[in-house]
């Protein structure tokens, strides 16, 4: 199975984007050691099926999964040898659970069919039909033909599948892409990190289940870059992170240079954490009845739940026409009582988000580690409608909460009336993260095995200012973080917020850049009472595409310089 983009009202760079970070995904959430189950994943026709989840279970519980790649294949590490049920997942459609016995240092094979139920229709992009796999055009859509004995319908979509239910509720920004500057008029670029990754997994949900492209302003570039981890050096020295820089050819426009800048936040063993306190504020309205928002929200907490240790300690708090407290604070040894609270949750009526926070504030605040990590976790679809609502107004309340030192991170859940928007700004106003789960593999990745960077935030308010060199840089971009940009005198200023970096987390800037040999043109114009003046060092004989990289942390500040596309850093 392959999935194909159609028009889009973001440009090339974009969808290249998109599909180079969908076609690389492929996760294993488990150390190579133990016992391998190997195998494949087709459908009835006997065609494999890509991107298909596959998961390993044992009494409910998750001990490995992955994705299968272009050919249908997987493999699935395990620690232990052992009975398990293995599955595979796609589309909404689920194969017979099947009994595999592994043993120590054995590879098992293992081959999975999943059979559609869907109603299968033609696809059109931008008036055009799309040739379908031989395998789907002769099995599954001919099977619908003769059963429905009529033409199927064209939609504007990929892969031929049902069409989706409509997403008019769901809310996004709108984002306007940035624009190439000159370096002689605009030398300095700055902006705050973002290390979310709801982009790419919400995007992800939208073209695996729902079939059709994302709006527009679902797609933030910077979420869909870092949603990867990168091979960058490990921190030396007082810094909570390295910082790595690189240049090399563009791979969307030749002649263009893409530009670099890696962080890498110092890794922690999960002993080595500091004691977390924390507030599970669950939205049980009407809204999250669905199997993909509370349902899915249970199972995702209590792999956490799994995770957390004795000293470790964790409250419920549950919303809907009003908030209220379902769990104290309790003991991360209980974690039986803490699931069953979990549990207990129903979901009904109207959505009083603004109450629920202010309540989950206070449970955090009278339960403060002085030195510990002192956390909300959020988990909604976003959609607030009593109370405190508006964006600016639940903004405010957050802003005015984090004083406390107690930071908010968010889980996004669902479809259809999914707000983006609001959850990304309560997160970013938290001092916390955003991530949106999509499925138990997603938990499994943001709640267990980076947990860490989910959790405990090393470095505070990060900034990033990148000075580029006019006598080689004709015009430049940076790729993503529209709205995380800041003003140059910003970057100096520690009264202004900006993002935070988790344990273990990555951050990845990239600028497109265009060389001042290139001879080509952003069109910006010639000022008309300045001439350009370039310095010795600029004008000299100098490879330097950057003369500096600098990043600012609290009151901490690292720097990069030279970097060079022609040595590749």
């Amino acid at each position: 199975m392959y999935s194909r983009f159609v028009h889009s009202p973001r440009p090339t760079l974009l969808c290249s984007l998109i599909l180079t970070l969908l076609l690389s995904l492929g996760l294993g959430l488990h150390a190579q050691t133990g016992g391998k189950i190997k195998g494949t994943v087709k459908d009835e026709t006997g065609a494999p099926i890509e991107f298909a989840t596959v998961m390993v279970k044992q009494q409910d519980e998750i001990k490995g999964a992955t994705y299968t790649d272009e050919n249908g294949v997987f493999t699935i590490t395990l620690v232990q040898a052992g009975v398990y049920d293995l599955e595979a997942k796609y589309a909404g459609n689920v194969s017979p659970t099947t009994k595999v016995t592994v043993t120590e240092g054995a590879i098992v094979n293992v081959d999975l069919v999943i059979a559609s139920e869907m109603e299968l229709i033609s696809v059109v992009i931008s008036g055009k039909p799309m040739k379908m796999k031989e395998h789907l055009a002769t099995g599954h859509v001919q099977k619908q033909l003769n059963r429905n004995r009529q033409e199927p319908q064209p939609i504007n979509a990929y892969e031929g599948y049902t069409k989706p239910e409509p997403m008019d509720r769901e809310g996004y920004d709108h984002i306007e892409e940035n624009r190439f500057l000159d370096p002689t008029k605009t030398p300095q670029s700055t902006f705050s990190i973002d290390v979310d990754a709801a982009s790419y997994s919400n995007v992800r949900r939208i073209i695996q289940q729902d079939h059709k492209l994302p709006p527009a302003g679902a797609v933030r570039l910077e979420e869909m870059i870092n949603y990867f981890d990168y091979t960058y050096p490990q921190p030396k020295g007082e810094h909570p992170f390295s910082i790595t820089a690189e240049a090399a050819p563009c791979p969307w426009e030749p002649g263009h240079q893409l530009v670099l800048i890696g962080l890498q936040g110092k890794e922690m063993e999960k002993r080595d954490l500091p004691p977390n306190n924390l507030v599970f504020l669950v939205d049980v309205s009407g809204s999250m009845q669905d199997p993909d928002k509370l349902p899915l929200l249970q199972q995702s907490l209590k792999l956490l739940v799994d995770q957390m240790r004795p000293e470790d300690q964790v409250a419920l708090v549950a919303y809907a026409g009003a908030a209220g407290l379902v769990l104290p604070s309790t003991s991360g040894k209980e974690k039986q009582k803490i699931k069953d609270a979990i549990e207990s949750l129903e979901s009904g009526g109207s959505t009083a988000g603004g109450a629920g926070i202010q309540l989950a504030y206070k449970v955090a605040q009278d339960h403060f580690l002085k030195n510990g990590n002192n956390r909300i976790i959020l988990c909604s679809d976003g959609d607030f409608n009593v109370g405190v609502s508006s964006d600016d107004e639940l903004v405010r309340l957050i802003e005015e909460k984090r004083k406390s030192g107690v930071f908010l991170s968010v889980l996004g859940f669902g479809r259809g009336n999914l707000q983006d928007a609001k959850m990304e700004k309560l997160a970013d106003n938290g001092n916390g993260n955003f991530a949106y789960i999509d499925g138990l593999l997603e938990a499994q990745k943001v709640l267990v095995k980076e947990m860490g960077g989910t959790l405990l935030t090393i470095a505070k308010d990060v900034k990033i200012q990148v000075e580029f060199n006019p006598a080689k840089v004709q015009s430049y971009r940076l790729v993503g973080y529209e709205n995380r940009k800041l003003r140059n005198e910003d970057f100096a200023n520690d009264k202004i917020d900006a993002g935070e970096l988790g344990a273990g987390h990555t951050v990845t800037a990239l600028y497109e850049v265009v060389p001042a040999e290139s001879g080509w043109s952003s069109q910006s114009q010639d000022l008309k009472y300045q001439t350009k003046v370039l310095s010795s060092a600029a004008a000299g004989n100098m490879s330097d595409m950057a003369t500096s990289a600098e990043l600012k942390h609290g009151k901490g500040v690292g720097t990069v310089t030279a970097i060079d596309p022609a040595k590749g850093t």
